[in-house]
């Protein structure tokens, strides 16, 4: 029987000035998605379930990833209120302030907390990491892949925001034979 494997991919760069909260959302890719696909492909197993949120910078690339995608709106990124598609140096001093003294309990003005998202995005992974049988493909963004990645390796909380999730790169995680997950350098 072959090991559980994992990739966690983010979407590519998006056609957002930098400096700008973008959040939830619903942004184009700055580039088309066939170059991002193609070099992703190379890294993906063949006919693994593929799951990814429904906003568009995620949807293109899992739709030119496989034609048969899950999408679950529990996978979108963090929800920013307030703050959506306005510049973070416009944004509220005693909020940013606020939010940088407790970043999973502090709720964006109109939006969600950092623990909100972490809390629907691990439902996701709970419905459908423990459903999947074989390999698992989830196309989202930082944050939510970010929670996965962190919960599933055991991770303090706190560091969960440290790991590494470049744009249109992927996380591989591979369930050892103890039942802990471990970060893979696995190919197909």
């Amino acid at each position: 029987m072959s090991a559980r494997r994992l990739w966690l991919v983010r979407h590519p760069p998006v056609a957002v000035e930098r400096g700008i909260c973008y959040g939830r959302s619903d942004v184009a890719l700055a580039a088309p998605v066939a170059a991002a696909a193609a070099t992703l492909r190379d890294e993906l197993p063949l006919g693994a379930t593929i799951l990814s949120s429904p906003l568009r910078r995620c949807a293109e690339l899992a739709r030119a990833l496989s034609d048969m995608v899950t999408f679950d709106h529990r996978l979108q990124e963090m929800d920013f209120g307030e703050w959506e598609m306005r510049r973070y140096d416009t944004l509220p001093r005693a909020d940013i302030d606020l939010w940088s003294a407790d970043v999973w309990g502090f709720r964006i003005p109109g939006g969600e907390s950092a623990a909100d998202m972490a809390a629907r995005a691990w439902a996701a992974w709970e419905e459908w990491g423990a459903s999947a049988g074989g390999d698992l493909v989830v196309v989202a963004h930082g944050g939510p892949l970010r929670v996965m990645a962190g919960r599933l390796l055991g991770l303090p909380q706190n560091d969960w925001l440290d790991i590494a999730c470049p744009q249109g790169a992927c996380i591989k995680l591979e369930l050892a034979a103890d039942g802990s997950w471990r970060r893979s350098e696995a190919a197909k």
